[in-house]
């Protein structure tokens, strides 16, 4: 979409649309008429913040391409929503959840490096054009570009194009492969969140483990919680802001130090200042939570931290343009056939272990969303339970590179 013609250009404006649309979602889902008790019993608060946005962009009213708000939220909103979510964290619950949280990652993992070719091949039996292997604009060396994204992140989409030399064209419609894909994946996790209870009940998981951390978060509130003033508030921004700030320093030295010393790290992500950012706040936060300021989350430092979230997830929803499915509907087919891989192994191995949803869930999430958007899934489920998405997302940009080149030497193979 051409900038200039989205009816609203002005950045201010978008945001106070986007406000609004929040605005909105939340007091409908909270409204005690009986019309909207049945509608968000069905549809996600969550998923209409993301989803109403994409409408809007499709139809051309903003351009998400053209906005500077994502970059904002993304830089800025994030890592603050990750220190405030993180403060309050309970390390020792997290880690007495147990193997599964790995076992379901890892298992993400490997759906998305054996479902791209797998789904390369189904599609291109039907379709052998999409198996011709000549050119920049190959179908499968654009793949590459999505199993980078979808193991690690833009850093490792971005490191595909350049070592699998991915021509502009095929690139740009991967993008939106990954992007659509990528988020109608993610609003199906979102709506088996909202039914987390029945579908963990009907594959017998045992999620007494998450209970049990849930139920101590909510008691631990319940005794500490206080009217917030504008103190907590202040203290709230010094620390989220402050700490942002911490992490934007950091990353902006060790990124391009490493790059220039050990240029080879770039293989890890490591050389990614938006890779150093989201760690730094995470560790800010987990540090932090050692300390006094952790009685923060009395005054609901989670909550504002979650607000933050749902402004991300509207920016998120600014780059979806629907009726980019019709433009190219085999590499759709693609993806969808490839997305489908991936959930199957993923649903499959969670049964068999009896792995709780939201392992099932945020173990996807971190793979195919990342950092962005692993935490948005898991506070789905609770919101103190953000920062185990954000923990195993961060574990996601380490094995991108090499989860992605692996994916993409053998839809070379599929490929001929």
């Amino acid at each position: 979409m051409d900038e200039n013609t989205a009816l609203i250009t002005n950045d201010a404006v978008v945001l106070g649309l986007l406000a609004l649309i929040l605005g909105l979602v939340f007091y409908t889902s909270h409204s005690p008429a009986r019309f909207w008790r049945k509608f968000y019993g069905v549809v996600p608060a969550l998923l209409l913040c993301y989803f109403i946005p994409a409408i809007f962009n499709t139809l051309g009213v903003i351009d998400g391409e053209a906005s500077r708000l994502y970059f904002v939220a993304s830089r800025y909103l994030l890592p603050a929503a990750l220190i405030l979510l993180t403060l309050s964290i309970d390390l020792k619950g997290v880690i007495g959840l147990g193997p599964k949280a790995l076992i379901m990652f890892f298992t993400g993992t490997v759906g998305v490096m054996i479902g791209g070719p797998l789904a390369l091949l189904a599609v291109g039996l039907a379709v052998p054009e999409l198996l011709q292997a000549d050119g920049p604009e190959a179908v499968w060396r654009g793949m590459t570009t999505v199993a980078g994204s979808w193991i690690g992140g833009g850093a490792n989409q971005a490191a595909m194009k350049e070592v699998f030399e991915v021509g502009n064209d095929v690139f740009a419609q991967m993008v939106a492969v990954d992007v659509i894909v990528a988020n109608i994946w993610m609003a199906v996790l979102l709506i088996m969140a909202g039914n987390q209870k029945r579908i963990d009940a009907f594959t017998g998981a045992d999620d007494s483990s998450i209970d049990v951390l849930k139920s101590k978060i909510e008691t631990y509130e319940a005794e500490h919680a206080r009217v917030i003033t504008t103190k907590d508030l202040m203290l709230m921004a010094m620390v989220a802001f402050g700490g942002t700030g911490l992490a934007h320093a950091c990353a902006g030295y060790i990124a391009p130090t490493l790059a220039d010393v050990a240029p080879g790290l770039s293989r890890f992500s490591l050389t990614s200042t938006f890779f150093w950012i989201v760690v730094i706040a995470t560790t800010i936060g987990l540090v932090v939570s050692f300390t006094r300021t952790r009685e923060l989350e009395d005054a609901g430092a989670s909550k504002v931290g979650s607000a933050f979230v749902y402004i991300l997830v509207a920016t998120i929803g600014m780059h979806m343009d629907i009726k980019a499915v019709a433009e190219a509907p085999l590499l759709f087919a693609v993806g969808l056939v490839w997305i489908s891989i991936h959930a199957g192994l993923l649903l499959t191995v969670g049964y068999l272990i009896k792995a709780p949803l939201f392992f099932v869930a945020v173990g996807s999430q971190a793979n195919v969303g990342g950092a962005a958007s692993a935490p948005v899934v898991a506070s789905a489920f609770h919101p103190s339970l953000a920062p185990v998405g954000v923990l195993l997302a961060v574990l996601g940009y380490a094995l991108g590179t090499y989860g992605a080149w692996i994916c993409g030497q053998m839809m070379r193979i599929v490929s001929g």
